[in-house]
């Protein structure tokens, strides 16, 4: 793990608990999403989330060979890949803002996971290496109103069944 990975990682979690806590001080309702149309708030609600899982996974020691990929025209989109150790990760990242709908994670519907299996194998034929180990994760990013936003990884959450 890079000391490097370390600090940027910890500067974004101490800049997220830093406007919670000025936010909960002057006791308005805090969006931790920036201004603009309901679309925007949510893309970059959605960016800010992969930017934290971003360093959350460099510093737990993966090395992330891609981030938003397409590897394909109608196959999806691979928010993240990254080796940890000898096993390909393919990492989809989830951020919400709010606990009403449950965790982070709970919204990798089935049909999203065949779209992500379906773009993992597509990114597989493209390298060159054929033996390769890999998992699917999920990187949930979630909003507390005392803490900013925090990341936890779910390592291998989902299987390719077909």
């Amino acid at each position: 793990m890079s000391w490097w990975a370390r600090a940027v990682y910890g500067a974004l979690v101490w800049r997220e608990r830093r406007q919670a806590r000025r936010a909960s001080r002057e006791r308005t309702s805090f969006q931790p999403c920036e201004s603009g149309s309901l679309d925007n708030a949510h893309l970059a609600t959605g960016r800010r989330g992969e930017t934290l899982a971003y360093w959350y996974l460099r510093r737990a020691g993966y090395t992330v060979v891609a981030r938003n990929r397409r590897p394909g025209a109608r196959a999806g989109e691979l928010d993240m890949v990254g080796w940890d150790g000898s096993v390909l990760a393919f990492v989809e990242v989830k951020t919400r803002t709010s606990s009403d709908a449950g965790p982070p994670e709970l919204a990798v519907r089935a049909d999203q996971r065949q779209r992500i299996i379906k773009a993992a194998r597509r990114y597989l034929r493209r390298i060159p290496q054929r033996d390769v180990s890999y998992r699917f994760d999920i990187a949930s990013v979630a909003w507390d109103p005392k803490a900013g936003y925090h990341v936890r990884l779910v390592k291998d959450a989902f299987k390719d069944h077909f």
